[in-house]
């Protein structure tokens, strides 16, 4: 076990008891932002010369499973949060002073849709938009967001799709905006630009990430973490943050099935149906995270060897990763349905884990069929459709 994934583990309990304040607040609470924080999951994949541990990845997503399996909500932030310290390390040196120079512990959110407009001007682009599901928004100080470049006419480019970093004082947070079934405890709030100006260094091109260019173009190509691939580690944070929400729905339905007493007086415990319940499910969690873990090594693997990690293995991986989040919530759909309703009150926290998981479920990393596809296209030698990308 890693030092990282050891301190979250002592911290497990505090962390599940911050949970429902937190679901009832629609945001982290404090006492858990400071921890993270403390803990430095967060700075697990941050750059050593920017204060950061620059970890092998897998320990990064063990740690997120370890939080996130107690508070799926403070799992999820750290997953998704702690992700863009990697693309973050592969952006402009300038850029990376701006947000770590002064504090190591700089937290940045997004998201990525490409739903901002921007214009040239002088030195970089006049930006506007607002965005939906910024995780932990609250917490950070800076906001890396999707949009497009356009031309003079305002037509956006064919090769425009960019990610712009803005600090907090030229973003609105609609404070009003994040109110839902699940994952309520990650305040995903919206966010709003009007015409702020971006310089040119603040821009990382997607299309460099995904192939590996950022990372040389910043002098960190030689450095495994970097060399791994944006998008199976993007969605890797989408799917840790699933399959955690997933191992607390399981830990809770064990604990709260070993006492549990039907109407009819027959124990749980001792049902046939419950027991086969359990094993289908905890085998498929088991299953689950070996699968999402051991890939992430093999990633690692390549990228520790220098050589490129070619289409084939990011489409496998990226078709595991759909599957680990749909196999975890299918398992978990099983448990519920064998749990009775009291495991739907308000107090009985397998509801909470049960609904965090479907919410993490709808995000885009977990929509299943078109990475099937695509992946299924490269098996047989041809080309991943460009909207799916791996």
């Amino acid at each position: 076990m890693s030092e990282l994934v050891q301190r979250v583990e002592e911290l497990a309990d505090f962390f599940e008891s911050q949970a429902e304040e937190s679901d009832k607040i629609g945001h982290l609470t404090e006492p858990t932002h400071k921890t993270l924080r403390e803990v430095g999951i967060v700075r697990a994949l941050q750059p050593k010369d920017f204060g950061g541990s620059e970890l092998h990845p897998r320990e990064f997503f063990e740690a997120v499973l370890a939080v996130g399996s107690r508070y799926a909500s403070a799992g999820w932030v750290s997953s998704v949060v702690g992700v863009h310290s990697f693309e973050l390390a592969q952006g402009t040196r300038q850029v990376q002073e701006e947000i770590w120079g002064e504090d190591p512990d700089t937290w940045v959110a997004s998201p990525y849709a490409p739903i901002g407009r921007a214009r040239r001007t002088e030195g970089g682009w006049i930006f506007s938009g607002r965005w939906p599901f910024s995780s932990g928004t609250d917490l950070c100080d800076w906001v890396v967001l999707g949009g497009m470049l356009t031309d003079d006419d305002g037509n956006v480019r064919p090769d425009g799709l960019r990610h712009f970093i803005i600090p907090r004082k030229d973003y609105t947070i609609l404070h009003d905006s994040w109110d839902v079934v699940g994952l309520k405890g990650t305040g995903s709030k919206d966010v709003v630009i009007d015409g702020a100006f971006v310089p040119d260094h603040r821009l990382i091109d997607p299309e460099d990430l995904g192939s590996g260019a950022a990372a040389s173009q910043a002098g960190r190509g030689d450095v495994a973490l970097y060399r791994m691939p944006f998008h199976s580690m993007f969605s890797g944070a989408i799917t840790a943050g699933t399959l955690a929400a997933a191992e607390g729905a399981l830990a809770h339905w064990i604990n709260y099935t070993r006492t549990r007493v039907s109407a009819r007086g027959v124990t749980a415990a001792t049902d046939p149906r419950q027991l086969h319940a359990l094993g289908e499910a905890a085998s498929d969690l088991q299953a689950s995270r070996m699968q999402f873990l051991a890939d992430i090594d093999r990633l690692y693997e390549v990228a520790q060897s220098g050589k490129p990690i070619d289409i084939a293995l990011r489409a496998e991986v990226r078709r595991n990763q759909a599957r680990v989040s749909r196999r975890a919530g299918a398992a978990v759909d099983k448990l519920v349905s064998h749990a009775g309703g009291s495991a739907m009150r308000m107090d009985n926290p397998i509801q909470r884990f049960w609904r965090d998981m479907h919410i993490a479920l709808g995000h885009g990393a977990n929509v299943a069929e078109p990475i099937y596809e695509a992946a299924g296209t490269v098996t047989f030698g041809g080309e991943p459709p460009k909207n799916v990308r791996m």
